[in-house]
């Protein structure tokens, strides 16, 4: 459970980043099911990405090694990825 709790994190976290967007910018006229699914997946690649760029690398306790650890971390970088994926999404599919 351990290993699956910031995985969980993060896609919930981009999901609701996902859906801020989604809200915000009303150009993205786009379903309920491409937002989900651009927040999650932009959520669980910006909460790895932040995690590797802020030292919680994998073996890694990301509080003791100094940088945004834990459940935050994962929030944090999870809201960031799935807000900026569902944008990309957004402008792609407008521009069809």
């Amino acid at each position: 459970m351990d290993a699956l709790l910031p995985i969980i994190t993060q896609v919930i976290a981009g999901v609701i980043g996902g859906q801020a967007v989604g809200a915000a910018v009303k150009q993205a006229a786009m379903g309920q099911l491409p937002k989900i699914l651009s927040g999650a997946i932009g959520g669980v690649a910006g909460g790895q990405l932040l995690g590797m760029l802020l030292g919680g690398g994998a073996g890694i306790d990301a509080a003791s090694a100094g940088g945004l650890g834990g459940l935050l971390g994962d929030a944090l970088g999870g809201v960031g990825g799935g807000a900026i994926l569902t944008a990309i999404v957004g402008a792609v599919m407008k521009n069809r």
